[in-house]
């Protein structure tokens, strides 16, 4: 598959929605126009970066908007490219040889896509929404790389934070019920969009069909929808339509996740 189709390049004198040129971060104001509003610059990878730094990374990155089902990489294909996560969510996958498939992983901003110095993809990865990526060509982060070690280090502990969620959702996977797993599931969503919710109301889109949500939680699709229904008689959670969902309270919600 073209990973090009339904990719939308953004202008970066007009990054409507996404960055804002005129807006100025008044700590680091002789960075690049387009690092100065980028919301997940200071948790991501260029955190660590200095302007300069910044400046050197910015010749090469791109922005690109990629429309909600485009396959951002495929496993086993080349890796030419690394990316930040800027908006949106994107699913990591395995297929098996018979066309089986097994959602690993999601990610969110400001998470690395990519598996740093691996020649193929270890994973497809797709656009389970419409998100905005930032690219980097693979020899020019990895040079990068080489010569800042506080880049390095901030990668390990993003790699490291990914590897501890994978264990924790291996526990999910394997000894909650399907209750706990469904609320486990809109727990994760609601606090990865917004990384600051502990308590209070949340409103957001899910970003996986039901079918999507059997899959990466080892249910059938009649289980989802018979667990989420519950949740809604309950009142724990608001259904609109098929994807829309309000939850009151993030707290009621994270004592249901077992």
């Amino acid at each position: 598959m073209d990973i090009r189709a339904g990719i939308t390049e953004l202008d970066p004198g007009n990054l409507s929605g996404i960055m804002d040129a005129s807006r100025k971060d008044i700590h680091n104001s002789d960075i690049p126009v387009l690092c100065q509003s980028c919301e997940a610059r200071h948790k991501g990878m260029c955190g660590v970066l200095n302007s300069s730094e910044l400046l050197a990374l910015a010749r090469s990155t791109r922005m690109v908007r990629h429309e909600a089902g485009t396959e951002l990489a495929a496993e086993a294909m080349p890796v030419e490219s690394y990316a930040n996560v800027m908006r949106g969510v994107v699913k990591l996958s395995k297929v098996l040889e018979d066309g089986r498939q097994q959602i690993v992983g999601l990610q969110f901003a400001p998470d690395f896509l990519g598996r740093l110095f691996s020649k193929e993809n270890a994973v497809t990865a797709e656009a389970a929404s419409d998100v905005d990526l930032c690219r980097v060509p693979k020899p020019a982060l990895e040079r990068l790389i080489a010569e800042n070690p506080a880049l390095e280090h901030r990668l390990m502990q993003q790699t490291l934070r990914e590897l501890d969620e994978a264990r924790e959702w291996m526990v999910t996977l394997g000894r909650k019920t399907a209750s706990e797993k469904i609320a486990s599931f809109l727990y994760m969503i609601a606090t990865h969009l917004d990384p600051a919710a502990t308590v209070g109301r949340r409103v957001f889109d899910l970003p996986l069909t039901r079918s999507d949500i059997a899959d990466f939680l080892g249910l059938t699709i009649e289980t989802v929808s018979r667990q989420l229904s519950k949740l809604r008689a309950e009142r724990i959670v608001v259904i609109t339509g098929i994807r829309h969902i309000e939850i009151p309270d993030l707290g009621a919600l994270k004592k249901r996740c077992g």
